[in-house]
């Protein structure tokens, strides 16, 4: 019996530290954050252009994403989406860190206690008006603007890049912004 608890919980363990190494990385291999990056000029509204279907924001329309700086120099990530099937508005509030340098769109985002995901700033036009984040891997992707729609130039090079990393562009939802 005692060989069977042990043999349990090592087993337990085993996945714990896996999950908690697959969420350590947070870029995909050989992807390279913005440089310099600026986070006061991040910081505010950004409107979801497009993005990958996921669970979290599955039937939202009209998604939003505002961040601000915390007290501890942590940023608060506020996501807002109406669920169009619900017909309810449905918000959740999380936290970002930077991985590396503040100067590099390298951060880490969390809406669930300890456990962190990939939130990197992969291109971004000099006036700070439009953005592609990509996640921690090949399952999330986001063209991001200050406004509900992005010029298609920009777009275009957007989709671009994120092909260029091995994203499958084709699985993009363009997400709607009637209200």
């Amino acid at each position: 019996m005692n060989k069977r608890k042990l043999l349990v919980g090592g087993a337990l363990l085993g996945v714990v530290a896996l999950a908690m190494l697959n969420s350590c990385r947070t870029i995909p291999k050989g992807v390279t954050a913005v440089q310099p990056f600026d986070v006061n000029r991040y910081l505010g509204k950004w409107y979801e252009v497009a993005r990958f279907d996921y669970r979290f924001e599955r039937n939202l329309n009209n998604v939003t994403a505002q961040y601000s700086l915390n007290p501890d120099g942590t940023i608060k990530v506020e996501n807002r989406g109406y669920n169009f099937k619900e017909q309810e508005w449905k918000g959740t509030t999380g936290k970002a860190k930077f991985v590396e340098d503040e100067s590099t769109g390298k951060l880490k985002v969390s809406f669930f206690g300890p456990f962190y995901s990939g939130y990197n700033v992969v291109e971004i036009d000099p006036e700070y008006r439009y953005a592609l984040v990509a996640g921690k891997d090949l399952d999330y992707l986001w063209l991001l603007s200050r406004e509900t729609t992005m010029p298609e130039a920009i777009k275009q090079r957007y989709l671009e890049k994120a092909r260029s990393i091995g994203y499958d562009t084709s699985k993009l939802i363009w997400v709607e912004h009637p209200q």
